[in-house]
């Protein structure tokens, strides 16, 4: 009997545990949701960028196709901070987009300088046959274990599997734009995937305003036609061109 009861105190104490670390687990989840990760003070909760890229998405004409949209942010590490989405669940955008716009976010922030701000599609030009730093984009590859790992069910959450890792990638057309606080100071990336890149491009822009991380120390729109970024058509030349006067930076 004395077996019996220490099996029944051993399960019990074993329940209580688990009971406790389900507890914990959902605590830190509602945390999630209203805090920064670790290393991300001054970016975007999950919360913050799901409202704002859904905002800009559906709020406004972007040049595109009008697709759902993908989000994420960096820290100046690396490390992803926050993914969102804008659609009504996860697939809604393009499923290959939230490794993207991860990638696209981290080429920002990778790229930038603290005195010198740097968008994604600014160094397409650049990285073609012949340019200056052709094959760029094979460098600081994703990083797959990491972009393909955890559970789906949790992608654009506030405890999505990139959160706290780095995912690397180069990519080298619209929709990366570094983020700077209101001192001016560098502090991370953010990307967007899902339509074509220049709409893309547009979309972090106003979502960097709307998030009041715009504080760029010199211009990073992108220069459009020849020497620069291709015109994706669907009027978004126009719209990328006003940008500065629409959303303006302030260095």
């Amino acid at each position: 009997m004395k077996t019996l009861d220490g099996i029944v105190l051993v399960a019990a104490g074993m329940g209580l545990a688990l009971g406790t670390g389900l507890l914990t687990g959902c605590s830190s989840d509602a945390q999630a949701q209203t805090a920064s990760a670790p290393g991300c003070a001054g970016l975007p909760t999950n919360a913050e960028l799901t409202q704002v890229i859904k905002d800009v998405t559906h709020g406004d004409t972007n040049g595109g196709a009008g697709n759902e949209m993908w989000g994420a942010t960096v820290n100046r590490d690396g490390a992803v901070c926050s993914v969102a989405f804008s659609g009504a669940d996860r697939g809604a955008q393009f499923v290959g987009s939230r490794t993207i716009a991860a990638a696209k976010a981290n080429t920002a922030n990778a790229f930038s300088l603290p005195g010198g701000a740097l968008a994604s599609g600014n160094l397409y030009a650049a990285v073609q046959p012949g340019g200056a730093i052709f094959g760029l984009e094979n460098g600081n590859p994703v990083d797959t274990a990491v972009a393909y790992a955890g559970d789906p069910t949790l992608f654009g959450t506030a405890t999505d599997p990139l959160i706290g890792k780095k995912i690397g990638g180069t990519i080298v057309f619209g929709g990366g734009l570094p983020l700077y606080d209101a001192a001016g100071k560098l502090i991370g990336g953010v990307g967007v995937s899902g339509d074509s890149s220049c709409a893309d491009h547009i979309i972090a822009w106003e979502m960097r305003s709307a998030l009041g991380l715009d504080k760029t120390p010199s211009s990073d729109n992108l220069t459009i036609g020849a020497g620069g970024h291709p015109d994706c058509g669907m009027g978004s030349a126009a719209i990328i061109a006003a940008l500065p006067t629409t959303y303006p930076t302030a260095p």
